[in-house]
Parts: structure tokens; sequence; C-alpha cells
């Protein structure tokens, strides 16, 4: 099986870091599902194999394919996606500065300013969408810039190039969280970014079955310190949880590109609803940075399978339609074959400060959906009869 960087994405998806086992001649990554490793003679591994916190072969197996889907040299797996955000912040040191996108998970919100705050990290929210605002924000001591896109939950694009420049000009880290688009739709790496971060759990694990996190970099230096990170605070994924992700990765393509066609289909809809004021989807012509998504991301494969709304009635309506759908099941989360729908200042960004959501335009009438790849006539009835 060929690891080879020309193959397409769905070959690599299948093959990449995955070799039949040669002791069977299985065609799925062993699970490796244990703790430690003989050693030859005191020091002497097989295969640098000692000890799973460090390295165990199915996840070296994840980690290759990972790297490989980002167009990257070196991938690392964590047992979350928000332990591979603390990874990178632990790159920093006190007196540091972050720059921070202003609309991001309410765990990384959570992460940066209730934990690593504390601990003498700086800290500021910019909107990455306003160059200028972006360029204002550098300080002498910026040393990493963080950023989503789409964010989360508002949809917003960032032009990642633009903000490689101007984050490569001052010496900082850049760090991309490509959760919402997954590899399929975008990768970071070629537009400038330093590394990329991944919630495993979402459109890559796409089953709602295990979490996990990933980080990816063709820095050498960077990931030779991430790794060290990994190694000395232990927060790795059950191998079991490596293999399912394994497993996912072979049909992630074909995933978001129904995600995608569905989600497309849903906010078409929508968008004539009487009942949502307002639609907000990369691939409508009436998103503001529409352009920029059709430059940056792969739109052959579509625009991904999050859609955020506004319906009209505040935050009853809301709840009302919450409370009714079918097929949409009520739950954090996203990106898994089933359709999800949830109240973002309630649940996932009620860590987020009330300022803070009101000026990012999290408002109790916002309502966040994650489109499954359920039969899109079905989810459309199921959205219908919740919002009669």
């Amino acid at each position: 099986m060929t690891d080879s960087s020309s193959d397409k994405f769905a070959t690599r998806a299948i093959h990449a870091g995955q070799h039949p086992d040669p002791a069977t001649g299985a065609i799925m990554t062993p699970i490796y599902q244990t703790s430690t490793f003989v050693q030859k003679s005191p020091g002497q591994f097989i295969e640098d194999y000692d000890y799973s916190r460090a390295a165990n072969p199915t996840r070296t197996a994840l980690e290759q394919n990972l790297a490989s889907l980002e167009g990257g040299k070196h991938g690392l797996v964590y047992a979350s996606g928000v332990a591979a955000t603390g990874a990178v912040i632990h790159l920093l040191s006190a007196g540091d500065h972050v720059l921070l996108c202003d609309d991001v998970y309410g765990g990384t919100n959570r992460l940066f300013h209730r934990v690593f705050q504390q601990l003498g990290i700086e800290i500021s929210l910019v909107d990455m969408t306003d160059e200028a605002a972006l360029a204002a924000a550098f300080k002498p001591n910026t040393r990493l810039v963080w950023l989503e896109t789409p964010t989360n939950p508002t949809l917003k694009i960032v032009d990642i190039e633009a903000v490689a420049r101007a984050s490569k000009a001052h010496n900082a880290i850049l760090a991309v969280d490509n959760t919402f688009a997954s590899p399929v739709l975008q990768n970071p790496l070629a537009l400038g970014a330093d590394i990329v971060c991944h919630s495993l759990t979402k459109y890559i694990g796409g089953h709602s079955d295990c979490i996990g996190g990933a980080l990816i970099t063709n820095d050498t230096e960077l990931h030779n310190k991430l790794k060290f990170l990994q190694l000395s605070e232990g927060a790795v994924p059950g191998i079991n949880e490596c293999f399912l992700m394994l497993r996912s990765t072979k049909t992630l393509q074909i995933r978001v590109q129904r995600h995608s066609e569905n989600a497309m289909a849903i906010a078409k809809h929508l968008d004539a609803h009487p009942g949502v004021e307002k639609v907000i989807y990369p691939g409508l012509p009436s998103h503001p940075q529409h352009e920029l998504a059709n430059r940056q991301m792969h739109t052959e494969n579509g625009y991904g399978g999050m859609i955020t709304i506004y319906l009209t009635g505040g935050l009853d309506a809301a709840k009302r339609m919450l409370e009714k759908t079918r097929l949409f099941s009520l739950a954090e989360s996203l990106g898994g074959v089933e359709s999800l729908i949830e109240h973002p200042a309630i649940m996932t960004h009620a860590s987020v400060p009330p300022e803070q959501r009101k000026t990012l335009g999290i408002s109790d009438s916002l309502v966040r959906l994650s489109v499954g790849i359920e039969d899109v006539e079905d989810l459309i009835a199921d959205l219908d009869q919740s919002l009669a």
C-alpha cells in the first residue's frame, strides 16, 4: 500500500500510514492493546516502541494517516481536541501574548481565558476577518495566533493566507483549528499555517462514538517540541479510539460531500422560510465571505455541514423548534452521520461571557445545525414541522 503524496485524497484516506499486518496479512491495522513493549536489551527497542504513552503502532498509523490528509510531514493525536489545543499553548511561557480569533468554540475560549491566562499568558480577542484590526493587535511579545475558519458558531471565513503573512512578519506561530472544514474542504498548511488542529471527535471520527484531537505540522522543530509535550503530559487517546478513527478516515471524503450536499439544500430552503430571519452558510452568495470561501476551500467537495440560523421570535421560538425536531437530535457536538441541533448561548458557548456573546451575535434566537447524511427530504420535512 502506498503513502505517496501524489495519490489523491480518497486514496490517501484509505491507505496512508496503513499496511497489511506482516504477521497475518490483516487488511486493517491491528489494535495493539498493550501498555508496554519487550526490549531486546536495556534501551534497545523493537521498532522504537517501549511504552504506549510514548508511541503505539495503532496510534502511529493514525498520526501518519492524518498528516497525509492535511499535506503535512508530522501528526500527533491526543485524548481530545482541547487536549491538542492545550499542547500548543504549552509552547508558550508566562508573559507571552496570544491573538485569539474572537469567534471560537466555547471550550477553546474557556481554555485560553480560564486555564492559561492565570498562568501569565496574555490574550487578545480579534475579529480576524478585519485585516486592519489584526495588524493593530500584534505586540512585541505576540508568540501565537489561533484562529478557526469557518468560525464556531457564526461561520465567519478568515483569510488564512493573510493571517499567515501577518504572523510570519511578527515571528508568531499560526495555529488553525480546521475542525469545521475537515481536511476534505481545507488544508491550512498549504495556505501558510504552522500548525493545524482538529477535534477528531467531529467530522474525522464522524460516528459520535469516540473522542480525540490532533495536531499536524510541517515544521520538524515544532513537531519535536509538541512530541515532547505529548510524552510528558500523556494526554493521548486510547488505542481503540485510534482504531475507530482509522476506520472513519476511510469514508471521510464521501461523508463530507454528503454533509455538504444536504447542508446546501437545507440552507437554501431555510433562507426562504418565514420562520427564519437569517441563514449563515458559506455556500450561499449572501454570506459576507462567500468569495473568500470559494478561493480558500475545496468547494468541489462543498462548503461543509454546519448551518447557523437566526429565528424570528427569540428564545421562545428557538426552544419550541429545538424541542420539536424528530430527526435533528438536540445535543452538543457536530460532524456525525446523524443530524444534530443546538442552542449555542445555552449549550456549547454558555461559558463565553454574555457581553462577548452579544458582540459576536450569539443571541437567544441563534440556532446551530450540524447536518447529517440522512435523506435530505426527510431532514427538510423535520425542520418544517419543528418551525410550524
